[in-house]
């Protein structure tokens, strides 16, 4: 019965990570903020209370780094999303054009493209390198979608949405 209840306790732990990375995530990739009491402020009106040796820790995580802003002198900012993002993801041509569908069963996802078009979306899925997807494998049109542990289906349709605008709503 211990051993059980550690178990349950640490997926307990793992799911609030999980959401606190994709709340902060959110909050760099939405707002200019240039220093971490300016995150952590943000983190408590989410509901977060952590320390900045946790925050640093998350931000180091995710990859997150400082570029330069008129404004605020440098700010937070995910992997390639500045000025010198290293390799443009399409999506008003080829390869994001050949999506189909999304379907979650199990807490796996299975995306359907065009036949021939799973490797480019996949390809391009893993190098943006959501945070909520750990990974992809690509057929011919089917590629299967390994969200990271605690991640709602939600979560990885909205990780996917910024690739495959055909997604929201």
């Amino acid at each position: 019965m211990y051993i059980f209840a550690k178990v349950m306790y640490k997926n307990t732990i793992m799911k609030t990570k999980v959401q606190r990375l994709s709340v902060l995530k959110k909050i760099v990739k939405t707002e200019k903020v240039s220093s971490q009491d300016e995150l952590l402020k943000k983190l408590k009106k989410e509901g977060y209370q952590l320390t900045q040796a946790t925050l640093s820790r998350d931000l180091k995580y995710l990859r997150v780094g400082k570029i330069p802003d008129d404004r605020k002198g440098y700010i937070y900012k995910l992997p390639g999303e500045g000025k010198d993002q290293e390799i443009p993801v399409m999506t008003n041509g080829f390869p994001m054009s050949g999506f189909v569908s999304l379907e979650f069963g199990s807490g796996l996802g299975i995306m359907k493209t065009l036949p021939g078009y799973a490797g480019s979306l996949a390809s391009a899925i893993d190098q943006t390198r959501p945070f909520e997807i750990i990974g992809t494998v690509a057929g011919d049109d089917t590629i299967l979608i390994v969200p990271r542990d605690g991640a709602s289906r939600n979560a990885v349709a909205n990780a996917l949405a910024e690739l495959f605008p055909l997604l929201r709503g």
